[in-house]
């Protein structure tokens, strides 16, 4: 459940107040410029959801039908929706066993050895595609090993979109993540850090970006009297209402991460001897935000997940692995073990940031009972 324990009812009455409930007002710009500078980027524009902001991106760096963005298959199924509304295909890189994220060995190792370089692009040998993107999906509030993929795509000449919605709050060897690439982008969906019910964030460096995607969100307007559009834009925009309640979400965001935090660590020390128990990865080259809580329970996870449904304790796997997707029949074939296994294995438990230390003792009570009980042969 979200945290409304700020200014919430303050600012969005404010909106009620004033007038201000669609999607302009003064809380839109406002918001603009305190998730800017709490995600230490030069450039935001708040758009409609996490998908909006993909799909903008995207867009904007020229993927078309027909091209290749290459991606992992551990995600919700946001980013390759985005992917496939360009006419473009995914091309999946299987992820690190290590800390859970697209391998970035494995994103070189396919753009060096089956991709070549042309004067117009970069070019999958087998298929012909045009590799137009690369986009990174930083999952459960860690960060993917971002130098390898920076530096093949600089020479590459590939822009590199982050999807950062998961993962507002984390570093990256001393930089925070949505702002690595050409750009991030966040949600602010209901379950995540920091949520406006809906809505979502572009992130760039480049000033230029920022108000091409100010521009496209806001339906390619250029005079708003008689309502001309210069070009086919997208009406993608955040409403005043949902970012009044985003600024009041974004001063609480230092709190929210802390509170994370130390669920994560009261977990791990809970379960550390637990046999089939492997925590939550946090490598030594970055900060977690700690999103959710998942942690891998082998062999099977949904034991523990029926088992803890009995006493009322809802928890969660993964998503399902984006190639074994109905929505996406044509990669059902392909084969990433890591991917699989990590998905199978994986739950996540309860760690909202409002979560107080008797739940958490419920559930850490719970876990360890339904592990170490003789299970029925």
């Amino acid at each position: 459940m979200p945290n409304i324990s700020g200014n919430e009812w303050r600012y969005v009455k404010s909106a009620l107040d004033d007038g201000w409930v669609s999607t302009a007002g003064p809380f839109v710009d406002r918001f603009e410029r305190e998730f800017a500078a709490a995600a230490k980027v030069p450039h935001a524009v708040a758009v409609m959801n996490g998908t909006a902001a993909l799909h903008l991106c995207l867009k904007m760096v020229g993927v078309t039908s027909g091209d290749l963005v290459v991606t992992t298959p551990l995600t919700f199924i946001a980013p390759v929706n985005a992917i496939h509304y360009c006419g473009a295909a995914p091309k999946f890189i299987d992820v690190d066993p290590t800390v859970w994220q697209m391998d970035p060995h494995q994103t070189v190792r396919y753009l060096r050895e089956e991709c070549e370089p042309r004067e117009n692009g970069t070019f999958d040998k087998t298929t012909g595609q045009r590799v137009a993107a690369i986009m990174p999906v930083h999952i459960l509030g860690h960060p993917v090993d971002m130098d390898p993929i920076l530096e093949i795509a600089h020479e590459l000449g590939i822009p590199v979109i982050e999807d950062a919605t998961e993962s507002l709050g984390a570093w990256y060897k001393g930089k925070p993540v949505g702002t690595l690439g050409t750009f991030g982008c966040f949600s602010f969906n209901g379950n995540k850090l920091v949520t406006t019910g809906g809505g979502g964030m572009i992130t760039t460096n480049d000033p230029e970006l920022a108000k091409r995607a100010k521009y496209l969100s806001n339906t390619a307007k250029d005079e708003p009297i008689e309502f001309v559009h210069g070009e086919v834009g997208y009406n993608y925009r955040l409403t005043n209402l949902q970012a009044a309640m985003g600024v009041a979400q974004i001063e609480q965001l230092t709190a929210f991460l802390q509170r994370k935090r130390e669920v994560f660590e009261v977990y791990n020390h809970a379960f550390a001897d637990l046999e089939g128990f492997r925590p939550m990865p946090e490598a030594d080259w970055c900060r977690s935000a700690c999103w959710l809580y998942t942690a891998l329970f082998a062999p099977e996870s949904r034991t523990l997940l029926h088992a803890l449904a009995e006493e009322g304790i809802q928890t969660r796997p993964l998503w399902q692995p984006i190639h074994k997707s109905p929505a996406y029949p044509t990669f059902n074939a392909l084969t990433f073990p890591e991917t699989e296994r990590i998905a199978q294995q994986a739950l996540s438990l309860p760690c909202s940031t409002h979560i107080t230390e008797e739940q958490v003792n419920r559930v850490v009570e719970a876990v360890r009972r339904v592990i170490t009980s003789p299970q029925p042969r």
